[in-house]
């Protein structure tokens, strides 16, 4: 008789621990994300909602795989009550990702707006992108540019600017101070102002790793900036950025141009793919303009694109050489060259094996 009971009592608890072994692998799979797809989906929560009462929809919605599972999840983890609003939320999320995107509560806004400002564009690009995606128009961006008042707030407000800017000299008083990225804006109605101030709380960040090798430097931070928004266009599609600023070190120190023809471009205002340069822009004495012997030995006087971080890295800590020339083919590989002879002839030899840019 005892034999038998145990026997009973054994078998007993077996069910138990299987019917309990079943239950949680039932609960662990009906946590799981229900499908791989992660297209988002705007989930809608009604003011007064609980996550009970949402249950159903997330069901319908088959962003769940078991009500009784999301539950019991919300039980034994004592989630508080969610926030009404619209989230996003797709197939791939967890029962308990949801779950968190749920407890940051409603930070889903419809009206952003998202702006890549790309690496190496001047001012008049940015004021364009601006013009394109929001609601302000370019001229109001070259107005704040010229706005002293907001200018010198700036120069207290960033250890990275300057009295530099305010140069009359300067086409636009922020060139090469704006970092290149791609950022997201609560709407279209954001002020130029907001965005100018997150591109410049991103340099700063990008700068601040750099920040005791850019004060020990011999060159002010408007210098570093300047010769970096050059080494950004010459060497944009090559990985001989600390070279080319080798480079150009090699010529300021033996008093000679830069002779960089991108100077020359932004200081006719031309862009790079629309002509070749005429002779009188490429003989002009302007402030920006290395190919003209009046800068021999020095900078443009200011940034010509806003550089990556990788260019002002190249800046800081340039590859130390003897050459003083360099040119790249269509590909975007730099040959470097130690006299004019040795230069013209590595041109020649482009433009015979149709490597070298011609315009149309």
């Amino acid at each position: 008789m005892k034999k038998r009971l145990l026997i009973i009592i054994s078998s007993i608890i077996g069910i138990i621990v299987l019917l309990i072994l079943a239950i949680c692998i039932f609960y662990s799979l009906n946590l799981k994300a229900v499908s791989k797809n992660s297209k988002e989906i705007e989930f809608k929560v009604e003011s007064g909602s609980t996550y009970y009462s949402v249950i159903s929809k997330l069901k319908n919605e088959n962003l769940i795989r078991n009500e009784l599972a999301f539950k019991l999840y919300i039980k034994l983890n004592k989630v508080n009550d969610i926030e009404a609003g619209t989230y996003k939320l797709n197939k791939n999320m967890s029962v308990k990702e949801i779950v968190e995107v749920f407890s940051k509560g409603n930070t889903y806004n419809p009206d952003a707006i998202v702006i890549t400002f790309k690496e190496g564009k001047h001012m008049r690009n940015i004021a364009n992108t601006i013009s394109n995606y929001t609601n302000n128009t370019e001229d109001q961006v070259y107005n704040l540019l010229k706005d002293t008042e907001y200018l010198n707030n700036l120069i207290n407000e960033y250890w990275f600017i300057d009295e530099s800017i305010l140069n009359p000299n300067i086409y636009y008083s922020l060139e090469g101070y704006l970092y290149p990225n791609t950022y997201e804006f609560k709407n279209k109605d954001v002020t130029i102002e907001d965005i100018f101030k997150t591109m410049l709380n991103e340099m700063d960040k990008k700068l601040e790793p750099y920040k005791t090798d850019i004060l020990k430097s011999n060159y002010s931070i408007h210098e570093i900036l300047t010769l970096a928004s050059i080494v950004e266009l010459e060497g944009a599609n090559s990985d001989d950025r600390a070279g080319i600023a080798g480079v150009f070190y090699n010529r300021l120190n033996n008093n000679q141009p830069l002779g960089s023809d991108v100077t020359t471009y932004y200081a006719a205002k031309i862009e790079l793919s629309d002509r070749d340069l005429y002779q009188y822009e490429i003989e002009d004495a302007n402030n920006y303009n290395t190919r003209s012997y009046h800068l021999a030995g020095k900078l443009p006087v200011g940034p010509i694109s806003n550089p990556s971080i990788k260019s002002i890295e190249a800046v800081l800590h340039p590859e130390s050489h003897n050459y003083y020339y360099f040119v790249s083919d269509i590909n975007g590989k730099t040959y470097f060259s130690k006299t004019y002879n040795e230069h013209l002839s590595t041109r020649d030899d482009l433009i015979e094996a149709g490597l070298w840019y011609m315009y149309d």
